[in-house]
């Protein structure tokens, strides 16, 4: 059983909340203590963005939901702290979509991964691959060992929260890659094809919304949103926002 710590009229209620989910994935063999650790630098991005989801974000989303239904095998991938944090919204997304969700942890542990797949299929997965055979070239952590069904035949992936060296491999192998992370100076956030910085639990529920709104839309539409897509103008935007709201925060009594 779940135990919460914080009440839920405590003013930072969502954030204790979902480190206590953290933390009890780590007890389930979920997550790992370095997972507390990524998810803690996380939150500090949070709240230099004011811990909403920002423009920059929303047109992040709109890019990404065009790239999802223009793609023929999209693969969702999921960690530790994916399936604790939004586990039910990666399968609706996976389902959404029609693709693949693939487990994919750093650390090696196949009882980690067996895990993280029975607890995606409690939350009501159908189908969930684990790394078999199949590798990415060009990097050496357990990251490398992928689906021969999945990301090895994939053409977008959904890569959350850092992971900047599988990233940048895939990409090699001319995939297009998809990221929520709160943090736009990270090497995943720098090397993806969309880069959403925002939390993934704000981010997927709006993902989600926009692809049901865009299954409407004609492929040339599609097309049209992701020609004008500037990712690196976009992770300009974000720092800018950043730079501008500590210069805000600094001047001003709260």
């Amino acid at each position: 059983m779940i135990k919460i710590s914080a009440p839920k009229n405590h003013p930072r209620y969502l954030s204790l909340f979902y480190r206590d989910l953290l933390t009890w994935g780590v007890k389930e063999g979920i997550t790992s203590l370095t997972g507390l650790t990524a998810h803690g630098r996380g939150e500090t991005f949070d709240y230099l963005i004011g811990e909403k989801t920002q423009r920059f974000a929303v047109k992040a989303i709109e890019a990404a939901a065009a790239l999802f239904l223009l793609s023929k095998h999209p693969v969702i991938s999921v960690n530790g702290n994916t399936a604790i944090l939004a586990g039910k919204e990666l399968i609706k997304l996976t389902n959404l979509l029609g693709g693949n969700l693939e487990v994919n942890i750093f650390h090696a542990s196949k009882e980690r991964e067996r895990k993280i797949k029975a607890y995606l299929i409690k939350c009501g997965a159908q189908k969930v691959l684990l790394p078999h055979k199949a590798r990415i070239p060009g990097i050496e952590s357990n990251r490398r060992m992928i689906s021969s069904e999945g990301q090895l035949k994939s053409d977008v992936v959904f890569v959350p929260l850092e992971d900047g060296d599988r990233t940048a491999a895939l990409e090699k192998m001319g995939k297009k890659v998809i990221t929520v992370d709160l943090n736009p100076l990270s090497r995943t956030a720098q090397t993806a094809t969309i880069t959403i910085v925002d939390n993934i639990v704000r981010a997927l529920p709006l993902l989600i919304e926009k692809i049901k709104t865009y299954q409407k839309y004609q492929k040339n539409q599609l097309k049209k949103i992701l020609h004008t897509y500037d990712n690196q103008a976009i992770l300009s935007s974000s720092l800018k926002f950043i730079g501008e709201r500590l210069t805000y925060l600094s001047s001003h009594k709260r």
